[in-house]
């Protein structure tokens, strides 16, 4: 892969918010130039037709289900079902829907925290509470699965899993399996979709944006296990949420058929950096999979003070919820060199004081 890292243009958000000399390792995006496949893939639909294309008249069908569907059994060894798909704009309007469909205000809905701050926004801002302890989900409505975790970088085993599954079947609770880091674990890990251990009861969110850094392409989907749930969104006017665009849908379906040489080649790159962290700094254990390290610093407001004191761009622990507020979530996805700066600068930050 090349690995020429160019300060991108200033729309890009990762970078954009950076000042000078910063270096932005904050939202989870990938400092790597896109696919060369996804690339011809957008350009091919830029030269043809740019109208309304046949799928958008049933969010739920098309080329994006069967993408899925194909690379879920060829990858997971999971047999999804691609006319219980739905197109979302993005995993966050994806869980909004879900959770619309299968709980109400004032219920009780179980994540495991820390959590991705939008999640946690979204269950506040629905009205729904939030357990953080999933040691008992008697109570519950709902289950958020977060799996590969964000932002530890957690993969949760079988057994784990299957615990998880005969509570969910104890309490009569859907499962609402965030899937989208699956393409990022690494060996000899192996991702289990949950809807292969609990079918009938698991809502899967995915998209590509993650393990191939489209997250501008606004593409996410829904694989509706549990028949009510289909049943509910059927029944409400297929216009009322929305759903993927043209360019979302080409580049989705491009990287999940043809971009996994790419993917393979920045799995290498990743799995050298995160090793790489683990040199460099004591104590720290490498993610299982994600290129976000979660760090640990000792105490509360290190983000504000690597980005002032050592020209690092983190995101604070703090907006991951309870259990964050001493960490910073690092993105690693990035050159060697930059990378090799990076730890730098935090050997200068921990001589001078400011790192325990």
């Amino acid at each position: 892969m090349d690995e020429t890292i160019r300060r991108p243009p200033k729309d890009g958000l990762k970078w954009a918010g950076a000042g000078p000399d910063v270096i932005a390792c904050w939202i989870a995006d990938m400092d790597f130039p896109t696919a060369p496949e996804i690339v011809e893939a957008l350009q091919r639909r830029a030269r043809g037709d740019l109208g309304y294309p046949a799928w958008a008249a049933e969010p739920q069908a098309g080329p994006l289900a069967e993408a899925f569907a194909e690379r879920m059994l060829v990858t997971y060894g999971w047999d999804a079902e691609p006319s219980w798909v739905r197109s979302f704009s993005d995993l966050n309007q994806a869980l909004q829907v879900m959770l619309h469909l299968t709980t109400g205000s004032g219920d009780t809905v179980a994540m495991h925290a820390p959590a991705y701050p939008p999640f946690l926004g979204t269950i506040a801002e629905m009205g729904r509470r939030l357990r953080t302890d999933v040691s008992d989900l008697s109570g519950c409505r709902a289950l958020v699965l977060v799996n590969p975790h964000n932002p530890t970088g957690k993969v949760f085993s079988r057994p784990e899993l299957v615990a998880l599954a005969e509570q969910a079947e104890r309490h009569d609770l859907v499962v609402i399996a965030d899937e989208v880091h699956a393409d990022l674990v690494y060996a000899p890990g192996r991702h289990i979709p949950f809807a292969s251990i609990l079918p009938e009861r698991t809502i899967t969110l995915t998209s590509a944006t993650k393990a191939f850094n489209l997250g501008g392409v606004r593409c996410a989907l829904a694989h509706m296990g549990p028949p009510r749930v289909r049943e509910a969104l059927r029944a409400q006017p297929s216009f009322l949420y929305g759903g993927a665009n043209v360019f979302g849908v080409e580049a989705t379906v491009a990287a999940w058929r043809h971009a996994d040489g790419w993917l393979r080649d920045t799995m290498t790159v990743l799995d050298r950096n995160r090793r790489l962290i683990a040199e460099r700094l004591p104590g720290y254990v490498p993610p299982e999979a994600t290129y976000l390290a979660w760090l640990d610093l000792g105490r509360p407001g290190m983000a504000e003070v690597l980005e002032r004191e050592a020209k690092i761009m983190v995101s604070d622990g703090a907006a991951f919820g309870a259990g964050g507020e001493s960490f910073v979530r690092l993105n690693f996805a990035t050159s060697e060199a930059i990378l090799t700066e990076v730890l730098d600068r935090l050997d200068r930050a921990r001589s001078a004081g400011l790192l325990r």
